[in-house]
């Protein structure tokens, strides 16, 4: 599975932003899709994660309410709609699929194909 992460920019705190992942390879073997991102000087976190055929979504806390992961089947592509932004939301974003994993997960040991990322800066 190859993954294309597009859409970030440079946005104000209170706007909104939507970053895409378009999958293509062995998009049939997908079972989880999720975004992490990496702040400066911090390690990658989870965001969000997408049960791929079943449509089950999770959240971090810190986005909860806030961000939203969506899926168009037609183009195999994930989204994550982000509003209400937060400069603490600045990072660099990263889509990720998992094969073998039946249940959305946090740990990023078991996503096995991830995007180059993109950068989202959220101004104060």
């Amino acid at each position: 599975v190859q993954l294309q992460a597009s859409g970030g920019g440079l946005v104000q705190a209170g706007g909104s932003l939507t970053v895409s992942c378009a999958a293509s390879g062995r998009t049939f073997s997908i079972s989880v899709m999720g975004w992490f991102r990496q702040a400066p000087g911090k390690e990658r976190e989870f965001v969000a994660g997408f049960i791929w055929s079943g449509g089950s979504k999770y959240y971090a806390d810190s986005v909860k309410g806030r961000f939203t992961i969506s899926r168009d089947n037609a183009k195999n592509t994930l989204y994550l709609q982000m509003n209400s932004l937060k400069p603490e939301d600045t990072g660099v974003y990263y889509c990720a699929a998992g094969t073998r994993i039946p249940y959305i997960t946090t740990a990023e040991a078991s996503y096995n194909s991830w995007g180059q990322g993109t950068q989202v800066t959220v101004s104060s």
